[in-house]
């Protein structure tokens, strides 16, 4: 179902994203950056629970596929 490979799409991003903001916070050199990338790393944890509980929500009605 094209709804469950978006999610899983989502859900991947999300996991780039997280080491995206690894990767900023740990270069990072002012507080401009780290405020990015903290910023960034909020919103893909936000992302990431929002797309499973989605997918969760799938699964239960029997709309998903288990993944």
């Amino acid at each position: 179902m094209q709804d469950d490979d978006n999610i899983r799409k989502v859900i991947k991003l999300s996991r780039e994203m997280l080491i995206l903001a690894d990767e900023g916070q740990a270069s990072a050199e002012d507080d401009g950056c780290r405020l990015l990338f903290g910023i960034v790393q909020d919103c893909a944890y936000k992302i990431r629970l929002e797309a499973e509980r989605e997918q969760r929500s799938h699964q239960r009605n029997g709309n998903g596929e288990e993944s």
